[in-house]
């Protein structure tokens, strides 16, 4: 066997059958005690597969496996270059410490206010498990440049000046192209009103929903304390229904007498259900009866191990508020959505977007378009698909492992899970001790008005399987600690 002068690799240490995982271990230890730095470079794949005399292959999956971690990312002619150490794994508290009390300054000391999740995001904490974000070190950064690139090279000095407030044309379309693609949704692109995310698209349908006279939007339950506060601050009531295994019941929300509702049929957040066909023929029948559902499209492209969920709106277009988004696709920060809006609502949602802010950015647009009508972002989400799957299974295996007590939900689709416990805490007492032991997570009971049992809503998209697995340990570490010896609870 053969050895290499980079960092004194010796092939002959490796297990039969499993040298990409031993060399990837080894590499990954490198930069854990600092003899890779972040920044600098690793040997080509063909350099030190011929160091080592194995196959290319070899090299190139251990090279997988740590760009898949966020520990090293590819920089073109640059070569292989370590962008991040991994964190080192701190001791556990003993099982029978008392989780610390929520400290005065954090999150969970009381109700969630509006400035819960910037608060949130604001904590230090050595592990996030906040869901709601996809991986953000996978944005196609390389194909967005070129793609801006193209884009500026055909813009016109009158492009850069005041545009349309429903979004560009190359947007509206592209989108209602993606729509049609993806969704199963027929929109001709003037249908298409280019939004800052769904939340700002909730918020101007509230406010025109107001002007007609409607003053409440019923809300799943659970459901997102996101929405319903986007919702409140534009001053409408959010009454509960709950969901159950079936999705939301059209029963409860037909006894609410509201005349619009706020749905994620092709996966509830936070439970990840899907509303069933017998549901959804139900919820048809409400919405002919006068009513309007707020479509929520939320994680409908993340899926695993079930085929795609149709849209609503495709069903009921003039009873159907729809909107998606490309937060969950590429990044938050991109601030841009859409809404196809039943025709007698159009005119005063463009309205009240001309005067919230005129319309979205240009640029960004143009350049989105671009992604969508070239494939590019379709190629994205192939990626996305196969690493939150994998990070998925990894949370799974990990909740088995520190807390089998817990009930597992959502996990054949969306970028996280939600768990539950079948027996009586504070799960705001969970979510601190978490966090006093550096993890970051939200309680279940923030997305409830109605009661109902302690959980987390855990996110894994955003965070490495090695994270993973250190950070549901230590919410097991906490849960232990609510207690002392651990409350009794069922598989």
């Amino acid at each position: 066997m053969s050895g290499a002068d980079f960092l004194q690799l010796n092939i002959g240490d490796a297990p039969v059958g499993g040298r990409s995982e031993w060399l990837a271990g080894q590499l990954r230890h490198a930069i854990a005690d600092g003899r890779l730095p972040v920044g600098s470079r690793l040997p080509a794949t063909r350099v030190l597969a011929g160091d080592l005399r194995v196959s290319r292959g070899v090299v190139t999956e251990a090279y997988q496996r740590l760009v898949e971690d966020g520990h090293i990312a590819g920089r073109g002619r640059n070569g292989t270059v370590v962008v991040a150490a991994p964190v080192g794994t701190t001791t556990p508290a003993p099982a029978s410490a008392p989780a610390p009390p929520p400290a005065p300054g954090t999150p969970f000391a009381a109700a969630p206010g509006p400035d819960v999740f910037e608060a949130l995001r604001a904590m230090p904490a050595r592990i996030d498990l906040s869901p709601g974000v996809p991986d953000l070190t996978a944005f196609p950064r390389a194909a967005w440049l070129r793609a801006e690139r193209a884009v500026l090279k055909d813009l016109s000095a009158s492009d850069f000046g005041y545009g349309d407030p429903r979004g560009t044309p190359a947007l509206r379309l592209a989108v209602a192209n993606w729509l049609a693609r993806n969704r199963g949704i027929k929109a001709d692109p003037a249908e298409v009103l280019v939004v800052a995310g769904t939340s700002q698209a909730f918020g101007l349908v509230a406010r025109v929903l107001r002007r007609d006279g409607i003053e409440a939007v019923a809300v799943e339950d659970p459901g997102s304390l996101g929405a319903r506060q986007q919702l409140g601050s534009e001053g409408m009531r959010t009454p509960p229904v709950r969901v159950d295994s079936a999705g939301v019941r059209v029963d409860e929300l037909r006894a609410t007498g509201v005349r619009a509702v706020l749905l994620t049929p092709a996966h509830q957040f936070p439970t990840g259900v899907v509303l069933t066909g017998e549901r959804r023929r139900e919820l048809i029948d409400w919405a002919r009866s006068g009513g309007l559902v707020l479509e929520d499209d939320y994680d409908s492209e993340h899926r695993y191990d079930r085929p795609p969920v149709p849209a609503l709106q495709p069903m009921l277009p003039e009873h159907v508020c729809y909107a998606g988004s490309v937060s969950k696709l590429l990044a938050p920060a991109l601030r841009t959505g859409w809404v196809v809006a039943p025709a007698r609502y159009r005119e005063a949602l463009v309205s009240a977007k001309r005067f919230t802010d005129l319309g979205n950015a240009a640029l960004p647009q143009l350049v989105l378009a671009r992604l969508m009508e070239s494939g590019e972002l379709e190629s994205h989400l192939r990626l996305l698909r196969k690493r939150h799957r994998r990070r998925r299974d990894a949370m799974i295996e990990a909740i088995g492992r520190h807390l089998p007590q817990a009930i597992v939900h959502g996990a054949a689709a969306g970028l996280h899970l939600t768990v539950t416990f079948d027996t009586e805490f504070d799960d705001t007492d969970l979510a601190a001790a978490s966090l006093a032991r550096g993890v970051k997570v939200q309680p279940l009971s923030w997305h409830t008005q109605l009661p109902h049992q302690p959980g987390l809503v855990l996110g894994y998209a955003a965070t490495t399987t090695t994270l993973i697995g250190e950070g549901v340990a230590a919410i097991g570490d906490g849960l232990r600690g609510l207690s002392g010896s651990g409350p009794r609870m069922q598989a």
